[in-house]
């Protein structure tokens, strides 16, 4: 299948009528913006325009769309292999990363677990808490989340979610329910000085900017 670049209106009535975008009725859908390309922070539109993209594509493209490093990564990468299941099997990208991130991290922390999103990712932390507490022989099974906390859209992540105050509320009564605490009650307004987030994060806090 060869895509186009510019899309028709007859593929915007398609889109409307058979694609189910996330957020949005079935019934009364909310309008698309067909994009043409990216860039950096921007997404060009067919028509021309140009939009900020503030959410950074639901927080997933941190360094920005159409980066030369990465789009030379993937171009070598799909040449090899797209994709291939993690269980009993592995490859070398997977280890040149996590050998990677291994040499980041406390010495604590030195096994990696890879998960595709931000919501398998809290899913996969929930399962392991049970699991910790159960290969321990103590039956804590009980999570405890703050109030206005986003932690993804599948079920679990959602039930850890503030159970009224987010785009979960709707969902309330079906999810497992967990108490929920109050969020902190004076936000963290100090500036962090010279070395910026990461040297305020390093020292104990109460040193003077």
């Amino acid at each position: 299948m060869v895509y186009k670049s510019i899309m028709t209106q007859d593929d915007l009535d398609f889109d409307k009528l058979h694609i189910w975008h996330p957020y949005t009725s079935t019934t009364r859908p909310l309008p698309v913006y067909p994009v043409a390309s990216a860039h950096g922070c921007e997404l060009h539109l067919a028509s021309g325009d140009v939009l900020v993209d503030g959410m950074s594509s639901w927080w997933a493209t941190i360094h920005g769309y159409n980066h030369p490093r990465l789009n030379a990564a993937m171009k070598t990468q799909i040449d090899r292999m797209s994709h291939v299941m993690f269980g009993g099997i592995t490859h070398q990208p997977a280890v040149d990363v996590c050998r990677r991130l291994v040499a980041m991290t406390p010495d604590a922390l030195e096994c990696v677990f890879l998960a595709d999103t931000g919501s398998v990712s809290v899913e996969v932390a929930m399962k392991m808490a049970l699991q910790y507490w159960h290969a321990k022989g103590e039956p804590r099974q009980r999570f405890l989340t703050f109030r206005n906390g986003y932690h993804g859209d599948t079920f679990g992540a959602m039930s850890v979610c503030d159970p009224d105050n987010s785009m979960h509320s709707l969902w309330k009564g079906y999810l497992p329910e967990k108490p929920v605490c109050p969020r902190a009650a004076k936000p963290f307004r100090r500036r962090v000085g010279r070395g910026g987030h990461g040297g305020f994060c390093a020292s104990d806090g109460s040193a003077p900017p």
